[in-house]
């Protein structure tokens, strides 16, 4: 599977979750826009909603996540006021014009609430917004964090996917990255999901990380199998101690190099194929009844901040510190700073800092790199159709992509740009070469594979 390329191609791109990519958001679209664009919601749109719980009562080294530890529940108390505060203004914005078709906590640690305010949590929000029927509600399930009693408030409020923090099994790798949790603890959580009708499981692992072997990485993906998964999301670790001050305490001696990364990735795809996973982007993998995988082979496959999704929503609407919210007119970014964004929040505006208002040759870029990611390909045909004059000159520029790149990432065959099977680990770098901004922003990123 091409390792002299994973040695060559190992370079800093996004992982492409929004178009343009939030290190070009700016301060000129602010709450005022923000306000304009939910005003500008229509009768009828579905929108999803992603809930921000920046806290942890343990920090992870590995993690590039917003969020910070706290000994104490008071500054979480404090936050949550700030929350319930911004779930009222943005639903008397909203006024019942949309309905919701997915909720994700993410963080940070959602599962560090408390029972009582998970259940108060998810009651605000049906209580705020018109929820429809058959709502999707997806948790980040920190194993550490549970018992029976947050168990039962998560069936409370509806959850239907539960997605549980895995990395690695292995104990060296998790005393490296300050993540101890046994493979009985994330089996006892699993099982206690389930009891409670959770439909649907994901785990999320790593390859790349500190003392991570190609035996670690098997035997790691093999005991999660046993679990039977619904989903498995397979990241790469995106070492960026620039960004995140706690990931120095990894010592970049004990980090896989980028063949050693592409070996351990390679090898974990191919166990979850062999055990009847269907891949879904570059990244997940899917039983072939679930959502996902059926919305990867009909093309319905989409990419947002919590990375490939079946929901189509075209509005995301962001809650809490640093969360993005994406309109059909740009997106928009919250404040990161907790203090400030509730004092923001509670004086009864709307904490949105900077984002960006998308322009045509945004939209057709960011359609073209959301195929890429999505489908490995697009049709020309479809492009053109779709945006005109815009979508031409992109056109002329995938054309000449393909005709002059040596490694063949990306062929034209008939009327579809094509990323072959071979060169699909690339993706990220291919659906770099389409992302005007890159060049000119100062941004860093993490390595491509």
């Amino acid at each position: 599977m091409r390792p002299e390329l994973a040695a060559r191609l190992g370079e800093n791109v996004p992982r492409y979750t929004s178009y343009p990519t939030a290190p070009h958001f700016h301060p000129g679209i602010d709450a005022a826009v923000g306000r304009s664009w939910l005003e500008a919601l229509e009768n009828g749109d579905e929108i999803s909603l992603y809930l921000h719980i920046p806290y942890c009562d343990r920090l992870c080294w590995f993690c590039a996540c917003h969020t910070k530890q706290t000994r104490h529940y008071e500054p979480v108390t404090a936050y949550l006021r700030s929350l319930h505060a911004e779930i009222a203004t943005i639903a008397r914005i909203v006024g019942g014009k949309a309905g919701v078709r997915a909720v994700h906590f993410g963080g940070g640690s959602p599962t560090m609430l408390k029972p009582q305010d998970l259940v108060a949590l998810g009651a605000a929000l049906r209580g705020s917004f018109d929820f429809l029927p058959d709502a999707m509600i997806s948790v980040e399930i920190e194993p550490n964090d549970m018992d029976d009693a947050r168990l039962d408030a998560l069936a409370e409020i509806g959850m239907t996917r539960a997605s549980l923090g895995v990395q690695d099994f292995d104990p060296k790798v998790q005393q490296a990255i300050n993540r101890e949790q046994s493979f009985l603890l994330t089996k006892t959580v699993v099982d206690g999901v389930r009891s409670r009708g959770v439909g649907s499981v994901n785990l999320d692992l790593l390859y790349g990380l500190p003392h991570q072997t190609r035996q670690s990485v098997s035997s790691t993906v093999a005991q999660a199998l046993t679990l039977e998964p619904d989903r498995i999301a397979l990241f790469g670790y995106a070492h960026v101690p620039w960004f995140k001050k706690h990931q120095t305490m990894i010592d970049e001696a004990w980090l896989p190099d980028s063949v050693e990364r592409f070996a351990q990735s390679r090898i974990a795809a191919g166990l979850m194929l062999r055990a009847g996973y269907e891949a879904v982007g570059f990244d997940h993998f899917a039983k072939p009844g679930d959502a996902l995988a059926i919305a990867a082979r009909t093309g319905a496959l989409h990419r947002n901040f919590q990375g490939y999704t079946e929901d189509s929503c075209e509005t995301l609407i962001g809650l809490g510190p640093s969360s993005i919210s994406r309109f059909r007119q740009g997106y928009l970014q919250n404040m990161p700073a907790t203090a400030e964004y509730g004092r923001m929040v509670k004086a009864g505006g709307l904490a949105a800092v900077r984002g960006i208002a998308l322009s045509e040759d945004d939209r057709v870029r960011g359609w073209i790199i959301e195929r890429l990611m999505c489908d490995f390909g697009f049709s020309a045909l479809d492009l053109v159709e779709r945006f005109g004059d815009a979508g031409q000159r992109l056109l002329l520029k995938a054309s000449s992509i393909a005709l002059r790149d040596p490694d063949g990432l990306l062929e034209l065959d008939c009327d579809r740009f094509v990323v072959p099977p071979q060169s699909r680990p690339f993706v990220r770098s291919i659906a770099a070469k389409f992302d005007r901004y890159l060049e000119t922003g100062k941004a860093r990123h993490s390595v491509a594979v």
